[in-house]
């Protein structure tokens, strides 16, 4: 439609949709007229799109509709899919953070409605903001991967150290916390076999045979002698060991099946990765797959980004600033935009911290400074992410050597 980026012509019919989980609001407006009837909802099924085209055939306003929609996580995206094949070209994506800018612009910061959100919105789209949904099928779907891996480990961890703590109450003392003796790591074969002999033996001592039998990894005979023999001098199970045991058994098996589904979530991460931009964040020293692949589902596509310190301060790492005639203060980072795309910027810091020499060196020379681990890290976020915006800019591998070069001469 070529509206995007200038401002709307008057007579043009401006659509805003503000999406829920079972209705979308909607308001049908133009410059000329103002808004076009009351204010609707639409179920979020096909029957609202349906009604929706009804609504802008009624309207009696030429030529096709521009829509602004809120892209608020998942609830947008099946609408958008209808509206882009309906009327292409004409849906605009907005974020939630736009929205309430908009609405703060209109006196109506601190009171939110789906009404003033839509009117947030019809006032954005006369504008010419917001960004085209385009063909970002690949992204989408890395997103959905992404979100769906982040919650698959966060429950894996919860149950880790129930695990712990249920091995604990069922062998007391058979598992050390670090720097009290050797501590028992249940992700690797040792921690699954001291874990499946406590539920298959209900807390007994078992033989170093039994612990070996049960590793489904390599488990040498000296550390499955030490834990059978660290096992025997532990004091008696508690009464209830046998109900103890048996719930200790089934979630050990929900423990392996959350870590055969993480592996299964990396396998989709790589091969959606293998098909957008973002593929070539992992030619960066200490980024692989899943680095690479959180940081691109909350970049992409990098056109929305014109600058790397706009696509910085989206993290919400950038400092806070006041600015007042001469005064001008810097505080701590704003944490504006989401906590993910912001803690994805920092893995892939932490990363080249720890692989990349041009990065060690920067690391060095702010801890010399005086620099705070988590300040350094920060700071070592900014120039990560200017080099993430070039690569996903440029398309050309990560060449250290290059990089290196570049910092000498202060580039």
């Amino acid at each position: 439609m070529g509206l995007l980026l200038r401002e709307v012509p008057a007579s043009c019919l401006v659509v805003a949709v503000d999406p829920g989980k079972a209705f979308n609001r909607v308001w049908l407006a133009t410059g000329d007229g103002g808004l076009i009837g009351e204010p609707v909802s639409l179920p979020v099924l096909r029957d609202g799109v349906d009604a929706l085209e009804r609504l802008v055939a009624e309207s009696g306003v030429p030529g096709d509709p521009v829509v602004g929609l809120e892209a608020t996580g998942g609830l947008h995206r099946a609408w958008a899919a209808e509206i882009e094949r309906r009327w292409p070209g004409s849906l605009r994506l907005f974020a939630p953070s736009e929205t309430a800018a908009a609405r703060a612009q209109l006196g109506s910061r601190r009171f939110k409605t789906d009404d003033r959100d839509c009117a947030a919105l019809v006032w954005l789209v006369r504008q010419g903001a917001g960004r085209r949904a385009g063909d970002l099928s690949a992204v989408e779907a890395m997103l959905g991967a992404v979100r769906h891996r982040r919650q698959l480990v966060d429950a894996r961890r919860v149950l880790q150290q129930r695990l712990h703590d249920q091995l604990n109450a069922l062998c007391p003392g058979l598992s050390a916390p670090a720097g009290h003796g050797r501590a028992l790591k249940l992700e690797t074969p040792t921690g699954q076999a001291v874990l499946a002999c406590a539920a298959a033996f209900e807390g007994r001592p078992p033989t170093k045979r039994s612990l070996l039998a049960r590793a489904p990894g390599r488990m040498t005979e000296a550390t499955a002698g030490f834990w059978a023999d660290r096992w025997k001098r532990l004091l008696e199970p508690p009464a209830d060991a046998q109900l103890r045991a048996r719930r200790l058994g089934r979630d050990l098996g929900r423990w392996q099946d959350l870590d055969i589904d993480i592996a299964m979530a990396e396998d989709e991460l790589a091969m959606l990765l293998a098909q957008t931009d973002g593929q070539v964040l992992t030619t960066l020293p200490g980024v692989a797959t899943v680095r690479a692949a959180e940081f691109a589902a909350y970049t992409l596509p990098i056109e929305r980004w014109q600058t790397p310190e706009r696509l910085y301060s989206a993290t919400g790492l950038a400092p806070a600033t006041y600015q007042s005639s001469t005064v001008t203060r810097r505080g701590r980072i704003s944490r504006q935009g989401l906590a993910e795309h912001r803690n994805a910027l920092m893995n892939i810091a932490w990363g080249l911290s720890q692989n990349s020499q041009a990065f060690k060196e920067r690391d060095r020379e702010l801890r010399a400074r005086g620099f705070r681990p988590i300040q350094a890290r920060v700071a070592l976020a900014r120039h990560a992410c200017r080099l993430c915006w070039r690569l996903l800019q440029t398309q050309h591998p990560y060449d250290e050597r290059r990089y290196a070069h570049a910092r000498q001469r202060g580039r």
